[in-house]
């Protein structure tokens, strides 16, 4: 069973049931998906699926979109070689409960080589051998938006925080948030600015990242001081009364998510800069050029692990089985009615 979104309107989905060939073609393999996180990072992949192509890993009918998730799979049938029968991997699959893939061996597993996979970039198309660990949950909850965090702030610091002294970073209570102040805390010396709702203010303290919680209706209490903008919320009516409350003191504005994505944008007009859209593979992509790919993952891997073990102060997990139930957790992350405190695994069988 696949769960498929309809491309014109995220909130509706169908479930399509999965054909697996009965033979399958040279280097390719047959994957069992075990189970996989969903996150506000899923809704942020179906709202710019058509602009960042994110619906175009996963083909299908066209208007309907298979969305992608980080998961673990299990190879059930094999047509590679170098892809045995019972391998467990990490890696991107549609939200369903198998995926064929046309493999070709890499040194940390294979990679998804279909035609139509060659503009992706590396990231999105590679399976990693995985073991089973006590942190698989956290892992497929924190890894993929711990990535984007972690190179959004290693991209602020490459320029020196663009002579900013602190980060204000909107829809604080959300995980990829979370982790970039936990990765701002720990890599500079920024003072950091969580922007959430009152609903969410008292969990948004809790989890101890932020030097200050401020709620949306009291954005006026900012501190006038040079600033980088960091907008998870998607949200131009907040960042513009941001940059309107500091004239002459943005000192970058980034766009990396869309956890507000409903809002009202008609009449949304922000100041001077422009936010520019944080694209986390380019810099993922020039690190690996500079670094090595082995000292890329190295880095992230212990980066995650440091914040993986600070997540289990506030962060519980929930499990939800059945493609029916994966769609009403779907359902809430497109309503915003998740509790930011859960993070959410959903397995089909």
């Amino acid at each position: 069973m696949q769960v498929e979104i309809n491309r014109r309107d995220i909130r509706q989905t169908r479930l399509v049931s999965t054909v697996i060939p009965r033979d399958l073609p040279p280097q390719h393999v047959a994957m069992r998906l075990e189970r996989a996180a969903l996150t506000s990072n899923n809704v942020s992949y179906a709202l710019s699926g058509d602009m960042l192509d994110y619906w175009g890993f996963f083909p299908t009918e066209e208007g309907w979109g298979r969305l992608p998730v980080m998961g673990f799979g299990v190879v059930t049938a094999s047509n590679c070689a170098d892809v045995p029968v019972g391998g467990r991997y990490f890696g991107f699959f549609p939200l369903g409960d198998y995926h064929v893939v046309e493999a070709q061996s890499s040194r940390g597993g294979f990679i998804d080589a279909a035609s139509w996979r060659e503009k992706h970039a590396m990231a999105y198309r590679s399976f990693d051998r995985a073991e089973v660990t006590p942190n698989d949950d956290a892992i497929l909850v924190l890894r993929g938006l711990f990535l984007t965090s972690f190179l959004i702030e290693d991209f602020i610091r490459e320029r020196q925080n663009f002579g900013a002294h602190q980060v204000i970073i909107t829809s604080a209570s959300s995980k990829t948030a979370i982790a970039l102040a936990h990765c701002v805390k720990r890599f500079s010396d920024l003072r950091v600015i969580g922007l959430t709702s009152a609903p969410n203010a008292a969990f948004t303290e809790t989890v101890g990242e932020y030097d200050e919680v401020i709620t949306y209706d009291m954005l006026h209490s900012i501190e006038k001081t040079r600033s980088i903008v960091v907008d998870m919320a998607g949200n131009p009516n907040i960042v513009g009364q941001i940059h309107g409350l500091l004239p002459d003191l943005i000192a970058h504005s980034a766009s990396v998510g869309a956890t507000h994505w409903d809002v009202e944008r008609s009449s949304a007009s922000i100041p001077a800069p422009r936010p520019e859209f944080f694209f986390a593979p380019s810099q993922l992509a020039k690190r690996g050029k500079e670094w090595g790919r082995e000292e890329v993952n190295r880095r992230i891997s212990d980066a995650l692990a440091v914040f993986i073990d600070s997540s289990a102060r506030w962060m519980s997990m929930r499990h939800s089985r059945g493609a029916e139930a994966i769609v009403g957790v779907y359902a809430d992350l497109v309503a915003g009615k998740v509790d930011p405190s859960i993070g959410h695994i959903v397995a089909f069988d």
